[in-house]
């Protein structure tokens, strides 16, 4: 008997109407279904009629535990659809390691194309991602989370992170601080009743969610580093090998993208490691707004 297919199956973020018929499709020929969360899979499946013989969980905390069960019906003929909660099963979700498992079985594995946050977000985010880095998730921990940013501080591409309602404020505020006052676009609940897209510098996103903290899943799309002036090194002694008129640059460039001059100042007093007299002195406010 030749093997099942293993569909990897893009489901709605939230708006049910994104299905596409091929997805539709893959989930009536599915023996089983295998998903992060049972209950709001069988929503989905239920709202298109839709009644596989089997729906299981698939999530993070077991995907190792059921790999072997999974390819063993795959061998056998059936054919296993892979979902998540919502977008693309592997892209920051549940799904690689089983695929990574049918594959080095030789077993047929075919994408399902279907909604995605990532690709959302950069439609809309307003500045040019004619290509761009998806980091995903940043560390949960303050230390890790600042280490990573700084890798990615002179990334010339468009960067796009996922983060967790619990964390945003902390993960804005430490990308102002490592990256900068860049244009930044917070997708929010996209798809979904009460979707926001805000367009902003970093600096004015961190106010406003300090202010509000509103729930939902976030995708973050922050500018590059690109021709931007590049952030000020420092010297061993500490002191910034920054020359006046790049500092003048860059708090130009703050000033246009909507940061306040005082937030401004800050960030270069934080960027550059001088004074706030020293960088005042070469900036001169007053001249950058």
């Amino acid at each position: 008997m030749p093997p099942g297919t293993l569909f990897v199956v893009g489901t709605p973020l939230g708006n049910l109407s994104d299905i596409t018929p091929r997805a539709i499709e893959s989930l009536r020929r599915a023996a089983i279904v295998a998903c992060e969360d049972t209950r709001r899979t069988r929503g989905l499946l239920e709202h298109f009629g839709i009644k596989p013989p089997r729906v299981i969980s698939c999530h993070h905390f077991n995907e190792k535990r059921r790999l072997e069960g999974l390819m063993e019906a795959l061998q056998r003929g059936e054919s296993v659809a892979l979902v998540t909660d919502g977008g693309t099963p592997s892209v920051s979700d549940p799904g690689s390691l089983v695929v990574e498992a049918a594959l080095a079985r030789g077993l047929p594995v075919s994408p399902i194309p279907g909604p995605s946050a990532v690709a959302a977000a950069l439609s809309v985010c307003g500045f040019t991602a004619d290509s761009f880095l998806f980091a995903g998730f940043l560390p949960a921990r303050g230390g890790p989370r600042r280490r990573a940013l700084e890798s990615l501080r002179a990334e010339p591409r468009t960067l796009v992170f996922f983060e967790a309602p619990h964390r945003i404020v902390a993960a804005a505020a430490d990308m102002l601080a490592v990256l900068g006052d860049r244009r930044v676009t917070m997708a929010r609940e996209l798809t979904k009743l009460h979707e926001e897209v805000r367009r902003a510098s970093l600096s004015g996103l961190v106010e406003d969610l300090k202010s509000r903290k509103p729930p939902g899943e976030y995708t973050l799309v922050v500018e590059g580093a690109g021709d931007r002036p590049a952030a000020p090194t420092t010297r061993p002694d500490g002191r910034a090998a920054a020359t006046p008129e790049q500092l003048r640059r860059r708090y130009a460039e703050m000033i246009e993208s909507g940061t306040d001059r005082a937030t401004a100042l800050k960030a270069l007093v934080r960027e550059t490691g001088l004074t706030r007299r020293e960088v005042y002195s070469a900036v001169r406010p007053g001249d950058g707004g």
